[in-house]
């Protein structure tokens, strides 16, 4: 240990006293050895703490070097306390498979993995954790002098950074880049056995009342009140490490990542879609409920939706008025004539008649089968109503209301409908509902349709579409923007293209935020604060919950650098489309680290 931190002492004096600032050259192979010295050396140092089990945030260490005394603070610095870290796992042990970009950059510093300690219920953001959660760190060493002489201490802090914040430094009066890895946390904590307990997608689907325990709303990173909600939602057969690849890519973009965070849904895949929607509509009213019970975080009320495949239509659920329309899908008599006890009654009302979730503001659908899918025949519908089970309560109060209500209903599909493959089907009679449904004003859409080439062995043996989903069914005029993808059905929101597009849209996100606040306000954007964040949450609520209330505590977008960007709204891309453009294919954009 007095080895290393020697080391590492000396390095950094080399590389920050002021005797030696004016003769530093970054491109010296002698200022490259020594950051590599420093480096190396303080991973050392730290592989020693932690054998010992002393690289423990908020603690003391004391240790001695030839006959210099050492006292080593260990902080935590930004928003994430001593408490919140139970252990700390170093990148370097790690070697990742599976993902296709790893987020790496180069600088000063150790990366390192952070485990959070699950606490009390107390905290109302910690039912939406899953055990063992992570988020990246790197560890930097700040030496400064206590003084002369065989009895000096020499007083150094063991800085621990979350690069998701800043991922640079100020060091004697110099910004100094911090080597951080963002990839390698992510892929710990989806290959832990806690999350792994999530990876439920066959259950999901034959069992879907076995999933109840897991069923929910999980967030990817600790809950931030200063950042805007992305929810993804998977699709049938599947879970949320589905979005691995897209969530790794994303995160990877500073600009994305001091403004956004993000959130998976899982759920069980079985049933009919719209029983999904309705329990989503319930996850989210409570998750606001217990984030905000004020309903004044502007950041809450500015959601984005990413949902693939069917996860797209539980999506777009959440941004249509029923009015009767689903009603009258069952029924031409008054839904108050119905028979059936309170208790069921209540559950169909939540079920046929709803609002658009007003925290919403766009949406993004991949590979949705907004028409149906011809993979839902006849023969794929028999075996789904063989090997999906419904939950015996569902069945069983859907049953009593046709039999208490004889005559009463014209078509028992929406509330009869067993499997989600029958809720799929293009016959089925809510999906021409939901085309024609009112939606929320406020709300921006956006297509993603995968289209196999036709040169492939899929592509020669199905109609143009994905292999699953046909173009036919997948397109949408409705839509701010939509674009093909050449991906079949099972890979399409994993493409680099459709992460472009997701990427893409959440900066004009940003971007038309920012221009709102500007005109509203007609002034210059308050400079950032020193986490990235440039409004804070405002204390007082909105005079009223509508849209235009919010603008003015939102957040802008910022650059790579952590400027504010202010000016003309943006050019549009010429490969998007407005809603009443042709389609259009992307070119050979290739997404890169």
């Amino acid at each position: 240990m007095s080895v290393y931190g020697a080391a590492v002492a000396h390095a950094y004096q080399f590389l920050f006293d002021a005797r030696m600032t004016p003769n530093l050259n970054p491109y010296d192979p002698q200022f490259r050895e020594v950051c590599d010295l420093y480096n190396t050396s303080l991973e050392g140092a730290l592989r020693i703490l932690r054998t010992q089990g002393k690289l423990q945030p908020g603690a003391t260490v004391n240790y001695q070097y030839g006959k210099q005394n050492v006292a080593l603070r260990i902080e935590p610095q930004g928003r994430w306390p001593a408490e919140d870290f139970d252990r700390i796992e170093l990148v370097s042990n790690f070697h990742i498979e599976g993902l296709n970009n790893q987020y790496h950059n180069f600088g000063l510093g150790v990366p390192l993995i952070a485990v959070r300690r699950q606490h009390d219920a107390e905290d109302p953001a910690e039912a939406y954790y899953a055990p063992n959660m992570t988020f990246p760190v790197t560890a930097f060493l700040r030496v400064a002098h206590g003084g002369t002489g065989a009895a000096s201490t020499e007083s150094c802090v063991l800085e621990l950074h979350d690069p998701r914040t800043s991922d640079t430094i100020h060091v004697a009066n110099r910004s100094i880049p911090l080597e951080t890895d963002l990839s390698t946390p992510l892929a710990y904590f989806l290959d832990s056995p806690g999350f792994r307990d999530t990876e439920v997608a066959t259950w999901g689907v034959l069992l879907p009342d076995s999933t109840k325990q897991v069923q929910g709303i999980y967030m990817l990173e600790p809950y931030d009140p200063r950042k805007i909600p992305v929810l993804m939602v998977h699709g049938l057969w599947s879970s949320p490490t589905t979005w691995t690849q897209m969530f790794n890519d994303l995160q990877g973009l500073p600009e994305i990542r001091r403004n956004y965070q993000f959130w998976t849904y899982l759920y069980p895949t079985g049933q009919p879609f719209w029983f999904s929607a309705v329990q989503l509509r319930d996850e989210l009213e409570t998750l606001h409920r217990r984030l905000d019970p004020g309903y004044d975080n502007p950041f809450m009320n500015q959601m984005v939706l990413v949902g693939h495949s069917m996860g797209g239509l539980v999506s777009r659920l959440q941004t249509i008025d029923s009015k009767d329309d689903y009603w009258r899908i069952i029924s031409d008599k008054p839904f108050e004539d119905l028979n059936a006890t309170p208790e069921v009654h209540a559950k169909l009302a939540k079920a046929l008649f709803f609002s658009p979730n007003p925290s919403v503001r766009r949406v993004v659908t991949i590979g949705t089968p907004h028409r149906g899918s011809e993979f839902a025949n006849d023969y794929t519908r028999w075996i789904g109503r063989k090997l999906i089970t419904l939950p015996k309560m569902i069945m069983a109060t859907t049953n009593s209301v046709v039999r208490d209500n004889p005559g009463f209903f014209k078509d028992t599909d929406l509330i009869t409908t067993t499997t989600s493959v029958d809720s799929l089907a293009p016959d089925s009679p809510v999906l021409p509902v939901m085309l024609r449904s009112s939606k929320a004003p406020w709300v921006r859409f956006h297509n993603i349709v995968g289209v196999v080439p036709e040169k492939t062995f899929l592509g020669k043996i199905s109609e143009k579409g994905d292999g699953v989903v046909a173009f036919a069914s997948a397109h949408l005029e409705d839509v701010e923007s939509e674009i093909i993808v050449p991906s079949d059905h099972v890979k399409i929101h994993q493409h680099p293209k459709s992460i472009l597009e997701v990427r893409r849209i959440l900066l004009a996100h940003l971007r038309d935020v920012r221009m709102q606040i500007a005109r509203l306000e007609q002034r210059q954007p308050v400079p950032l604060l020193p986490s990235g964040v440039a409004v804070p949450v405002p204390t007082q609520p909105p005079a009223e919950a509508q849209p235009a209330a919010y603008l003015k505590h939102l957040p802008p977008v910022v650059d790579v650098d952590g400027n504010v960007e202010v000016g003309p709204p943006p050019v549009q891309n010429p490969e998007t489309r407005d809603a009443s453009a042709s389609t259009v294919e992307y070119g050979d954009t290739s997404l890169s680290p």
